[in-house]
């Protein structure tokens, strides 16, 4: 049903003063709606009410409100225009963000929009700074790239779109405000966990973790993992030597010897609390891309926030190994593609049930 308020305008000459009569006939949702506001998280609203007014003080100081939100890793502006322009790209990426993003990441950035328990997997929460796909290493935040790379082409297999047909002005505008999100929930995050061990929060340590926040996400700018030879042509050959591999270096052990991942292994928790499986290689979705430099760092780096774990230690010397194992990802996973049949693996019992939390919802990882 829509609701709307009809304002009707009446001139009125038959009395003494002449005036205008707005008339507003309210149906049913026709009131002002509450401001939009970013609500403390969970861990905040546990603490004691002064030492939670504290923690989100301090977050406010720094990143800003819904009305005017700010950066942490944005430079001093140079000008007043300088400042007015940039927080006219922010709010540019707030609108686009409240548009067509709240409805799964929610207001916070917390990933739990109205329509978040309805998804497989969730919805990302950006609050820990945590992202699954990047181009940066183990436990690093995600470059500024990466986050635009996801929007172009999406996460598929998931509930998550390519936003590829959006002005290059939008993605660029909604990629900082979920910086906003991301970096002010870090820093939320950290304060909270230090005014619950210390049972106090110091006004004088905030600077210090802002820092740290901070200077997360500039090393992450500066971090891009580079393959350590260059691609070479993805042979038969090195599709065979791929294949050894994934068998010897415990790909297996979670993966299934056919990449189906039905293996006992194959659960765990991911950094959100979520339980999670590693991919089935042969569905041909690998959410992190295509792209064989895609799966090549995502063998190195692993996947950030899941118990896929990189590789790079294990590796480096034979750097041509992480090659083969690119090879045969791809060939795995363009199987159904190509209408090459798939030899069917031993089909292994779980151990015990899937896991599930409290809502019933799963998370799964892909390399």
């Amino acid at each position: 049903m829509f609701q709307r308020c009809l304002i009707m305008s009446f001139s009125i000459r038959s009395v003494t003063t002449s005036g205008l009569i707005v008339v507003c006939l309210a149906f049913s949702g026709c009131q002002r709606a509450e401001p939009v506001q970013w609500a403390a998280s969970e861990q905040v609203q546990k603490l004691a009410p002064e030492l939670a007014t504290q923690v989100s003080t301090a977050v406010q100081a720094h990143s800003g409100t819904v009305l005017l939100p700010k950066m942490l890793t944005d430079v001093a502006p140079k000008s007043e225009r300088d400042k007015y322009a940039r927080e006219l790209t922010l709010k540019h990426g707030q609108d686009v963000y409240m548009k067509r993003c709240v409805q799964c990441h929610g207001v916070s950035g917390d990933g739990n929009g109205l329509v978040a328990a309805s998804l497989y997997p969730r919805p990302r929460d950006y609050r820990r700074g945590i992202f699954k796909f990047t181009s940066t290493p183990y436990g690093s935040r995600p470059r500024r790239e990466d986050l635009m790379a996801t929007l172009h082409r999406g996460i598929v297999g998931t509930s998550m779109p390519s936003f590829s047909l959006l002005p290059k002005k939008d993605i660029e505008a909604v990629v900082d405000y979920v910086l906003v999100l991301a970096q002010r929930g870090e820093l939320e995050y950290q304060l909270a966990s230090e005014a619950e061990a210390s049972e106090e929060l110091l006004e004088e340590d905030v600077p210090d973790y802002v820092d740290v926040v901070g200077n997360n996400w500039k090393q992450a700018a500066v971090s891009l993992t580079q393959p350590l030879t260059p691609q070479p042509e993805l042979t038969p050959e090195r599709v065979a030597l791929g294949r050894e591999a994934f068998l010897s270096k415990g790909c297996n052990k979670c993966h299934g010897d056919d990449g189906r991942g039905h293996t006992k292994d194959n659960i765990g928790k991911d950094s959100w609390g979520h339980s999670t499986r590693a991919a089935d290689l042969t569905s041909g979705m690998l959410h992190g891309g295509q792209d064989p430099v895609d799966i090549y760092r995502r063998i190195m780096n692993g996947i950030n926030g899941t118990p896929m774990p990189g590789f790079k230690s294990a590796l480096e010397s034979e750097p041509e190994t992480i090659w083969n194992l690119v090879s045969y990802v791809l060939s795995v996973s363009n199987r159904r593609r190509e209408g090459t049949a798939i030899p069917a693996g031993l089909m292994k019992p779980y151990a015990e049930p899937v896991a599930t939390d409290d809502a019933g919802e799963r998370g799964t990882s892909v390399p």
